[in-house]
């Protein structure tokens, strides 16, 4: 691992450890293979992470072993037989009497095997505390993200040629998917999304063996990982000749997505940013769009801040977020328009490339 890797690490660890006086802990345990990556670069799909006020102790069992020696630095590595026994005895080998433990990471099943054995210590759940942990992104997550996103919109851009009468969504899926290979994704960053015709109304569709028809409309929402990281980009395509009323739909669902994309800068509440793609809709389609605006991308594809309604989020320069907005017509089409940007302070960077503008295939 390279020094500057490591002082990343360092980093991210010192400041947690800072915030363990407000949640009266002396210890913390992370399960989510998301966080344990963030805080000691440890890759593998199972394992825990302990961290005390001077110590960073990953648990593992012994698949893992090596690539923990190998994937991390000035970490202590804990080989375990059994989990909730390695939870236990590296507890109590460190004398912890306050320990907090990520709840959004465990099962209420694990959570009750883990109580039974630490039973004599204090276990506090922490969750909205540690909602927020990733989403303020170092220069190597935002350099990381903006590869993702260019490697994703230089994907779409590159099967937009392949869009045709006989091509069946599920093919344009792996089409598109091989081409994100070719230009160095690791993988999906999540199911890939190409609907068309009555399947675009379906906000989270899956490719099926329909063929692509004329006159009607085609989205595409795919996204890849690189190096961990995750990119997010919606395109809606036209194919073949539009009706007035679908062109005015797009126009307004592209309106809403610039309108909110121009309020997103520091210091603007996230609920905003949703309450401006909802007004710009207004009466005629606001029923029409039924998610929220956004959210925050790193790690995962959908991590915190939420541009919702509901959302308490406020955002911060550095954070990257989606803008998404889409209206879905049951049983006849759908449209969604979506980029990912970075929050800056007086405005935002859009990392995503594909033009919004209507795309239309005769």
């Amino acid at each position: 691992m390279t020094k500057k890797r490591n002082d990343i690490f360092s980093t991210r660890t010192s400041l947690i450890r800072q915030r363990f006086p407000d949640y009266k802990i002396d210890g913390l345990l992370f399960f989510s293979t998301s966080n344990i990556f963030y805080f000691c670069g440890f890759e593998g799909s199972d394992g825990v992470l302990l961290l005390t006020p001077a110590k960073t102790i990953l648990l593992v069992d012994g698949r893992y072993t090596t690539q923990a020696f190998q994937q991390t630095a000035n970490v202590e590595i804990i080989e375990y037989a059994d989990k909730i026994s390695g939870i236990a005895q590296i507890v109590s080998n460190y004398h912890l009497k306050n320990i907090g433990f990520e709840a959004d990471g465990v099962t209420f099943s694990m959570y009750k095997k883990i109580i039974s054995r630490l039973s004599h210590k204090k276990l506090m759940p922490l969750s909205d505390e540690l909602r927020l942990i990733r989403a303020r992104k170092d220069a190597t997550e935002i350099a990381l993200i903006k590869k993702a996103a260019a490697i994703s919109s230089a994907a779409v851009s590159s099967v937009i040629s392949e869009i045709r009468e006989d091509i069946t969504e599920k093919d344009l899926a792996i089409q598109l998917e091989f081409n994100a290979r070719k230009l160095g994704a690791n993988q999906a960053a999540f199911d890939t999304i190409v609907a068309s015709g009555k399947n675009s109304a379906l906000p989270h569709a899956h490719p099926t063996n329909n063929k692509i028809k004329k006159g009607s409309f085609l989205v595409i929402d795919f996204g890849v990982k690189y190096r961990g990281y995750c990119s997010d980009e919606t395109c809606t395509i036209a194919f073949g000749e539009l009706t007035k009323k679908e062109k005015r739909a797009y126009q307004a669902v592209k309106k809403a997505h610039d309108r909110a994309l121009a309020l997103v800068k520091s210091n603007v509440a996230a609920s905003a940013v949703d309450s401006c793609a909802r007004n710009t809709f207004g009466e005629e389609y606001s029923r029409y769009f039924v998610h929220g605006t956004g959210h925050g991308v790193g790690l995962e594809v959908h991590e915190a801040p939420r541009l919702a309604s509901n959302s308490q989020d406020i955002l911060e320069d550095k954070m990257v977020v989606t803008v998404e907005p889409g209206l879905y017509f049951p049983g006849q089409w759908g449209i969604r328009i979506e980029d990912t940007v970075l929050v800056k302070e007086n405005s935002c960077e859009k990392l995503t490339k594909m033009d919004k503008k209507l795309i239309i295939i005769e």
